[in-house]
């Protein structure tokens, strides 16, 4: 996208996670795309006049197809290019796509990026960094890594894992972790996230990346997620399943001990 000319905006399913901006076309057709960025789990498409934020949601994806291309079932919006269309597709549709003007200031200072944590991968998430975010906290561990106000991109599916490879147990409240248990978790969570990268990602039912391929993490790395009543890989105990905030939550119970 970037350096081209956005020729049309075509909304045809407006009711995502939060409603798409009725006037949203009007505001960039005939714009160049400055920019493409992304913070935590946001994409962020720059024009002159603002910036769209784009998230994906569950299992949507942002894919690149020719002009010609038929639109399939749940491709809610299309970006059209000159060279090129581009198609956003949530069955779900918990994605969302929404619009920062540029006289509301800096596109990290939206509600929805103004408190997020910092990047896993960055020089800012340290061991230091997570103790001191956790002090205080009586919410369990693994509530307060998918909040995403410490560190960002600890979705649940590798919350669950990043505390196995830590041995922490997941209903351990944030604020009891030493600063040692946080030196291990701190870098379980980058090992955690760097696998999925090197992987494709998860394969959870409709997920696919860009490419229309879905992630091998679970064929690949996967300890306790989605493995419930299956021998623990290192220790042989079968692998619990709970439910956190209505979201599931596997361990093993014996190598994760409270």
């Amino acid at each position: 996208m970037p350096g081209h000319r956005l020729q049309r905006l075509i909304v045809h399913e407006p009711r995502m996670r939060w409603p798409v901006p009725s006037d949203l076309a009007a505001r960039i057709e005939g714009q160049v795309v400055r920019r493409c960025e992304r913070r935590g789990k946001y994409l962020l498409i720059g024009f002159d006049s603002g910036t769209l934020i784009v998230h994906l949601g569950m299992s949507g994806s942002l894919r690149r197809v020719p002009l010609d291309e038929a639109r399939r079932k749940h491709d809610h919006i299309e970006w059209v290019f000159e060279h090129a269309r581009f198609l956003l597709h949530d069955p779900r549709r918990f994605g969302a796509v929404l619009w920062h003007p540029a006289s509301a200031g800096p596109v990290l200072e939206h509600p929805l990026l103004a408190k997020l944590g910092v990047e896993p991968f960055g020089e800012q998430f340290t061991p230091e960094l997570l103790h001191r975010g956790l002090q205080g906290k009586k919410v369990a561990i693994k509530q307060a890594l998918l909040a995403g106000q410490i560190v960002v991109g600890v979705g649940n599916i590798y919350a669950s894992e990043a505390l196995f490879r830590a041995r922490i147990h997941p209903l351990t409240p944030a604020g009891r972790l030493s600063l040692k248990r946080c030196v291990t978790l701190c870098q379980s969570i980058r090992d955690t996230l760097g696998d999925a990268l090197v992987s494709g990602g998860s394969t959870l039912r409709d997920y696919v990346n860009a490419s229309g391929e879905a992630g091998a993490y679970f064929d690949i790395h996967a300890g306790v997620y989605d493995r419930a009543g299956l021998p623990c890989r290192v220790c042989g105990t079968p692998i619990r399943k709970i439910m956190q905030g209505q979201r599931a939550t596997y361990y093993c119970p014996k190598c994760q001990r409270r």
